[in-house]
């Protein structure tokens, strides 16, 4: 699985940066933006609302809305086959998620060992699944779509997201016709719609993972200290390597998912050279190469009280703790490694869009530059230089010491 971070104009570093902030990727930094707070939905970014507001014009426009307008046309096929509009928009769906993992493998070349046993790999993709997720890189939400990818679930993969994004231009209304589970803050709200929503899945067309980051906020000193003062006043063991799992989200999901689910595989990930990823960095096309351990647990071995559940939770963090342990210490986590092969799909949409938009964009800028115009060249070199700039802005805010205060606030008060 993999990751990602962006300097005089027209350095070989800000050359990707100006080509990468072309009209055609404005949906996917926006994406990878937004991204932060989707696998961790109680995981709020200051300065999400903020984004939405100034850019929403902007992606209205390029391959994200041109899916958009695609998927809404599917919604008179839903009173008449509803599962072939699912499988329809799943395919629509890969063709914009697909385009980050296409980022990370292939343009900045980013490499991935999964560690797991044999017996458990004959099974992924094959089945449906609740994919468990440590939360402590600032892009870790693409090793799990990667993963996804590898083994051709990307375009049906689920995630716990919050409201907002439902209203929000490309990712949000995509999500929405892939049925994502949206929900607010308040837990004795979301409940109902949760639940509803995760039954709606019970009858689902593709094979899907449900991905969750059950500690609810990305890792940080200052949030991981919190949680375990929260962990000594309820006598909980203290992790090292991880804040104390939210267990309500998992208890529900796992509880309505009986029956469509058959396995929770609890994924634990590190890079090596203790090198910890930025989306900047993965946009200059630097290389990362991450370990992925995970371990196949059948859903009919984990409790179906709800108490039980929440405790066989803690115990599976503690256990998630001792493999990070292994691995400071190795270099390596426990088990046999395989290398899942990259997958064309992802490539070849991507150069879709690269072929589709940027071209003509090129040559209207080029038209532009070559239009004689003093005042063109200035505004369009100007133009270049503020998106440039806006995006550096943009995901400077995803950075983990950039990260919401929510964990740091609510942890104190309750961890469920």
């Amino acid at each position: 699985m993999h990751y990602m971070h962006f300097n005089p104009i027209f350095s070989r570093d800000n050359f990707h940066a100006l080509y990468l902030s072309a009209e055609w990727l404005c949906p996917i930094i926006f994406l990878a933006y937004i991204s932060q707070g989707i696998h961790a939905p109680y995981d709020e970014t200051d300065a999400l609302l903020l984004l939405t507001a100034q850019r929403k014009k902007k992606v209205e426009t390029g391959n994200g809305i041109i899916i958009n307008l695609l998927q809404l046309c599917t919604l008179p096929l839903w009173p008449i086959n509803k599962q072939l509009a699912r499988k329809i928009n799943c395919r629509l769906g890969y063709s914009i998620s697909s385009q980050l993992v296409a980022l990370l493998e292939w343009w900045s070349g980013t490499e991935c060992t999964l560690y797991t046993d044999p017996e458990s790999y004959k099974l992924y993709g094959k089945e449906n699944a609740i994919v468990v997720l440590n939360h402590n890189f600032e892009i870790d939400f693409m090793t799990g779509w990667t993963f996804c990818e590898r083994f051709g679930v990307l375009g049906s993969s689920k995630v716990l997201a919050k409201k907002e994004l439902s209203f929000v231009p490309v990712i949000g209304w995509m999500w929405y016709f892939l049925e994502i589970v949206f929900c607010k803050r308040k837990w004795e709200e979301d409940r109902k719609t949760v639940v509803q929503s995760l039954r709606n899945l019970q009858d689902y067309p593709e094979k899907f993972w449900f991905l969750l980051h059950c500690e609810g906020t990305r890792f940080t000193e200052k949030k991981h200290k919190i949680s375990m003062e929260v962990a000594e006043k309820k006598g909980l063991p203290k992790l090292k390597y991880h804040l104390l799992p939210r267990t309500k989200g998992f208890c529900v999901t796992v509880q309505n998912l009986r029956g469509t689910v058959t396995a929770v595989y609890d994924s634990t990930l590190n890079f090596r050279n203790n090198e910890m990823p930025t989306l900047l960095g993965v946009l200059n096309g630097k290389k990362y190469h991450a370990d992925l351990y995970v371990r196949r647990i059948p859903l009919d071995t984990i409790p179906e009280d709800e108490s039980e559940c929440a405790a066989w939770l803690h115990k599976l963090y503690q256990e998630k703790d001792e493999f990070q342990e292994h691995y400071r210490q190795t270099g390596r986590f426990p088990g046999p490694i395989t290398n899942p092969p990259r997958q064309l799909w992802a490539l070849l949409n991507w150069l879709f869009w690269v072929c589709l938009l940027v071209y003509p964009l090129c040559m209207l800028l080029l038209q532009l530059l070559l239009s004689g115009s003093t005042f063109t060249v200035v505004c369009t070199f100007v133009f270049c230089l503020a998106v440039s700039v806006g995006i550096r802005w943009m995901i400077g805010q995803t950075e983990i010491d950039k990260s919401s205060n929510y964990g740091n606030k609510d942890m104190q008060m309750n961890n469920n």
